[in-house]
């Protein structure tokens, strides 16, 4: 399929927080509501955008991702959201820029190879390289001046990560859970429950999409940081900023 020139920009926020944090910075804007979704259109830092909550989930995504291509003809896709870092040196407070997305949850062996999904014989699906590029520069640059909370937390210097970025309809939660997938799947940086099957039908479309995941906890049992503290001081205004300062270095569209 043909990658589309034109259209809005869509901005999937898996959390409310989140996308109360970019709504609040979108002009113009003006909000219709189809299949249980509020859609809020304007423009953010001279792009056309949609902004959206994603709902918890594969299904969830994969129906708000088809309703922003079908019925609002989005160019690109941009998702953001909180996962449990899987990866050595993945850090409470880090960000991930996923390049590829697996659903670890898919298999349909013996017929095919776990993984894998039937239909398009793939099970990495590739982000879109330009929009990660982005994503990438903009973290290195907002991770230089994190929100002050980070320090409250007792976290160190928030970190950027590249690299696999894995999805399944399950909050992986316990040490045994997140052990079991660093064992099958070692290159897996973190882990969540909706990127991956956003990029299965942006894959099947043709429409470009990059994943910014920061780091809320080890995908364990351990003690977790105050979430939602961590949530509204350190996770959505790392987004914000993030999502902000790589759409004022894109091309307008």
């Amino acid at each position: 399929m043909n990658r589309r020139a034109v259209g809005p920009l869509g901005i999937v926020s898996a959390l409310p927080e989140e996308l109360s944090a970019l709504l609040s910075l979108v002009e113009a804007a003006h909000t219709s509501n189809v299949a249980g979704r509020q859609l809020h259109q304007g423009r953010l830092h001279g792009h056309e955008v949609v902004l959206v909550l994603c709902g918890i989930g594969k299904v969830a995504a994969a129906l708000t991702t088809t309703l922003l291509i079908e019925r609002m003809g989005v160019r690109s896709l941009l998702f953001t959201g909180v996962a449990g870092g899987l990866g050595a040196d993945v850090r409470v407070g880090d960000v991930v820029v996923a390049r590829t997305l697996l659903q670890h949850d898919m298999d349909a062996s013996p017929l095919f190879p776990r993984h894998q999904i039937p239909d398009l014989r793939l099970d990495e699906l590739p982000a879109d390289a330009r929009l990660s590029q982005a994503l990438c520069q903009a973290a290195r640059t907002v991770v230089q001046r994190p929100p002050a909370a980070v320090a409250s937390f007792g976290l160190g210097a928030p970190r950027v990560h590249e690299g696999l970025v894995i999805s399944g309809d399950r909050f992986v939660s316990t040490s045994s859970e997140s052990a079991t997938l660093r064992e099958r799947l070692p290159q897996a940086l973190a882990v969540e429950m909706e990127g991956a099957a956003m990029a299965q039908v942006c894959t099947a479309y043709g429409v470009p999409c990059a994943v910014l995941r920061t780091v809320s906890d080890r995908a364990d049992d351990q003690a977790h940081v105050d979430f939602p503290r961590f949530l509204a001081e350190v996770a959505s205004p790392m987004s914000r900023e993030i999502v902000s300062v790589a759409l004022q270095g894109l091309q307008k569209g």
